[in-house]
């Protein structure tokens, strides 16, 4: 069942946004025992310890470069000690998302380049490696400053709460009156050594114990900020690693075909033409052999198992021809969808929306023709599905690079089937889910996709795909 107006099914929600390994800060009450502030004060002192010899090599390597400058094979030797400095960023990224709770992508590996100017560009140019050399060195004086105060703050609020306890072994103080007491001093005659000035010191202990865990947590949020804006890949560098992935994909995904065409041409076509040659073979030896007598009946049977053999073949090729690109996405990809609903095993309704006058590149309305295909033959297959909505429509969506709103083309399957689908990368023997291969396709036209599947249903998947400016290259 199709249709491409009346009520479409309401949109699924946005996925949840993928939350870091915890909050940046743990509840107020439950700061000063929380482990996350423990965490980060562990990471202070971690810090702190390495901050004197990543600002060291940081220092080394501008001063052994600019000195070297005037040399070529010095400048090697220089550009082997810049990409040392990944190393760096690479163990500062792992604390950071170890004690800190960011999630910070692993830049590209660098890669040397061919030819020798190149190749020295490449390593003297390496912006990984220059970044993590600035993260040492910002970070040098911020270690010591927050490693300092934090402490302090600690020490005093941990002095203040305990000191009625350790008050008893300090030495005795002279008043200016004369009297003698013992304990801690504010100036000259305010000594805490009364029951009530105990307990308005250990007051003031706690406040400040409390206290520490925000002031420590402005100084880990600048690691944090710092982190993820250095230690992160540039924008440049993803998009370049995206493109090459997405490149590297198209290629394979084009190769995987051709197997799969010449597997079944040679499996199912050609077996079958072999068959129709050999029974028209065979009728043309009844002629010869019987040209005074042919048996006419079994001459017509054999006639007959050709002709079927022969149908049986061009519906096969017409089949696979429709796998290659369906003739019915000519008429557009609306009515493509509407094929392919009638041709499904379970029920489909499609709902299209403003696909008309869209003007679609080719590319995008191929690739999302297979992804519906793909997405309605899990759901038939995995999700034990009893119906299928596919909502179709071009939609403004928010740039992820530039943060500025365009057109795309975006495609909701929801089915109401079992649910806990999910994006599966391939295990140790190669298999992981279909998402992840349809994932993989998605990229070579820049498309994501978004899988909202909890345990018990319904599944919404959502395809996006960025379309061109109006007027633009079409792909």
């Amino acid at each position: 069942m199709t249709s491409t107006d009346g009520p479409a099914p309401a949109p699924a929600a946005a996925a949840p946004a993928r939350p870091a390994a915890w909050p940046a800060r743990p509840p107020f009450l439950l700061a000063p025992y929380d482990r996350r502030t423990w965490r980060g004060y562990g990471f202070l002192w971690l810090a702190l310890l390495l901050a004197p010899f990543a600002f060291t090599y940081a220092l080394f390597t501008v001063v052994f470069t600019a000195g070297v400058a005037v040399t070529v094979v010095g400048l090697f030797v220089a550009g082997g000690v810049l990409l040392g400095a990944r190393g760096w960023g690479s163990m500062y990224r792992r604390m950071a998302v170890r004690y800190l709770g960011v999630e910070i992508a692993e830049p590209a590996p660098h890669t040397p380049r061919r030819g020798f100017w190149r190749r020295l560009g490449g390593m003297l140019g390496d912006a990984t490696a220059w970044r993590a050399l600035l993260y040492m060195v910002v970070t040098f004086p911020l270690a010591i400053v927050s490693f300092v105060v934090s402490t302090v703050v600690l020490a005093v609020a941990l002095g203040a709460v305990t000191h009625w306890f350790w008050s008893r072994w300090l030495p005795l103080q002279q008043a200016s009156d004369g009297s003698w007491h013992r304990g801690a001093s504010f100036g000259a005659d305010w000594f805490v050594d009364t029951p009530v000035r105990q307990l308005a010191l250990v007051g003031a202990g706690i406040i400040l114990l409390y206290l520490w865990p925000q002031v420590q947590a402005l100084f880990v949020g600048l690691f944090r900020l710092l982190a993820t804006g250095l230690l992160s890949p540039t924008r440049a560098s993803l998009r370049v690693a995206y493109a090459e992935r997405a490149r590297a994909v198209t290629v394979e995904d084009a190769d995987a075909r051709l197997r799969r065409i010449e597997r079944d041409l040679h499996d199912g076509t050609q077996a079958h033409l072999v068959a129709v040659a050999m029974q028209i073979g065979e009728a043309r030896e009844l002629l010869r052999d019987g040209s005074d007598g042919v048996d006419v009946a079994e001459l017509a049977a054999v006639l007959d198992t050709a002709h079927t053999s022969t149908k049986d073949t061009l519906a096969e090729l017409r089949e696979l021809a429709r796998g290659i690109r369906p003739p019915a996405l000519d008429a557009g990809l609306a009515v493509a969808l509407e094929t392919l609903a009638a041709r499904a095993a379970l029920p489909v309704r499609v709902h299209a929306v403003g696909l008309d006058g869209a003007d679609l590149p080719p590319s995008v309305t191929a690739i999302s023709y297979f992804a519906v295909a793909e997405l309605v033959a899990n759901a038939t297959k995995h999700a034990r599905a009893t119906g299928v909505d596919v909502v179709a429509g071009v939609e403004p969506v928010a740039d992820a690079t530039t943060g500025t709103a365009r057109r795309a083309l975006v495609l909701r399957v929801h089915d109401d089937g079992e649910g806990g689908a999910g994006v599966r990368a391939p295990d140790a023997s190669g298999r992981g889910s279909g998402l992840a291969g349809l994932t993989d396709r998605l990229s070579g036209v820049d498309g994501t996709l978004d899988v909202v599947s909890p345990a018990g249903g319904p599944t919404v998947i959502t395809v996006t795909i960025p379309l061109p400016a109006p007027g633009g290259a079409r792909r």
